[in-house]
């Protein structure tokens, strides 16, 4: 399997990171992607890809939540330096968060679009927050429609439409915890999006699936996402396993 999208740098896992990495790993996770967050994370991110060399893999981008008045220039700066420095799987994590900020959306907008450009214009995927704001984020895709534009809903929480929406421009949905918890709702319309247009994510240390939910998160906890699908698609969980984890090295390249 592969964790689509782990913070493992986060100081969550400062403690026994190790130890944690090691728990996937025997539980069959191959591989790991580490979104980026902002400037401040970028180089406890980058040292623990070199500490696990394919076997984790690094994301670039400038996280919506910190996008800031005062620095947002500046981290979008830093990430094209990074861009044009190295090779990285994916673009991300970027996008629109309207939950925790409602204020920055025009410049969150504008940081979203120029990393869309660079994804274009570097043929690299896209991996998307989106954050009580799928009209915004839907608006900007549309704007910028192209051949190259793909990538993932991260952490997708949106209903059938937008699901197929979201498909329909080239995208495939993450899935994680929430589609174990009660209230999620993405379980009761998902076996009606085909296997190959989803992959595979835990967003550790957040939203830990059921029966861990509300405790820290971790990549080991990604078989019980695998095994809500395999109830939801009616399928055996090697199958579960071996299409998403196909579509992941697809999407990030590695085939």
């Amino acid at each position: 399997m592969i964790d689509t999208h782990t913070h493992l740098y986060a100081e969550e896992f400062d403690e026994d990171r190790k130890e944690t990495i090691q728990r996937a790993v025997d539980k069959g996770i191959t591989e790991f992607y580490l979104p980026a967050i902002d400037s401040e994370s970028h180089e406890k991110m980058l040292q623990l890809e070199t500490e696990y060399p394919n076997r984790i893999f690094s994301m670039m981008g400038l996280h919506p939540c910190y996008v800031k008045p005062e620095t947002w220039e500046k981290e979008l700066e830093i990430v094209k330096n990074y861009l044009d420095k190295r090779n990285f799987p994916a673009i991300g994590e970027i996008g629109i968060d309207l939950y925790w900020d409602k204020t920055t959306l025009d410049i969150q907008i504008k940081a979203f679009e120029q990393q869309i450009d660079w994804a274009i214009e570097k043929d690299l995927p896209i991996v998307i927050h989106t954050r009580e704001s799928f009209d915004e984020t839907f608006e900007v895709l549309e704007r910028k429609k192209h051949p190259k534009l793909r990538g993932i809903f991260h952490c997708f929480s949106g209903n059938l439409e937008q699901a197929k929406h979201a498909i329909d421009l080239n995208f495939i949905l993450g899935i994680g915890g929430v589609v174990t918890f009660k209230n999620g709702k993405i379980d009761q319309f998902l076996n009606e999006i085909p296997l190959d247009k989803i992959v595979l994510e835990t967003d550790s240390p957040y939203l830990a699936p059921v029966p861990h939910r509300g405790k820290r998160n971790e990549s080991s906890y990604l078989d019980l996402v695998a095994g809500k699908l395999v109830d939801i698609y009616k399928s055996d969980f090697s199958e579960i396993d071996r299409i998403t984890t196909e579509n992941a090295k697809i999407l990030f390249k590695q085939v």
